[in-house]
């Protein structure tokens, strides 16, 4: 069964959103509306370490809250994705359109 856990933590000037499981078309709606009204808040980091599974309904979500946040001056940093993360995010071709971090301490 597909799960998804969410852990919402506030910095200085970011808000991370700590991901754990899969982000998948069973499970995105949880995590889509938090990061609609994160990233028009603040910057936004999505920790992705624990996350197991992305597949294109997450990913939709991913693109679309980078591109909101660059439309009011706002960043989405991907910190420390998972290998499976990592690879789903590769084969869209967009890894470098992202801001990939490994610490919070790199948030701008």
């Amino acid at each position: 069964m597909d799960y998804i856990a969410l852990q919402e933590k506030r910095g200085a000037n970011y808000v991370l959103l700590e991901v754990n499981g899969v982000i998948t078309s069973n499970t995105f709606t949880e995590m889509q509306g938090k990061v609609y009204d994160m990233i028009n808040k603040s910057n936004l980091v999505l920790d992705l370490s624990e996350v197991q599974k992305i597949d294109s309904s997450g990913l939709s979500v991913i693109m679309a809250a980078h591109n909101d946040g660059e439309e009011i001056g706002n960043k989405l940093y991907l910190m420390r994705p998972s290998l499976d993360a990592r690879r789903a995010i590769e084969s869209t071709g967009f890894l470098d359109t992202f801001n990939v971090i490994q610490s919070v301490t790199e948030v701008l």
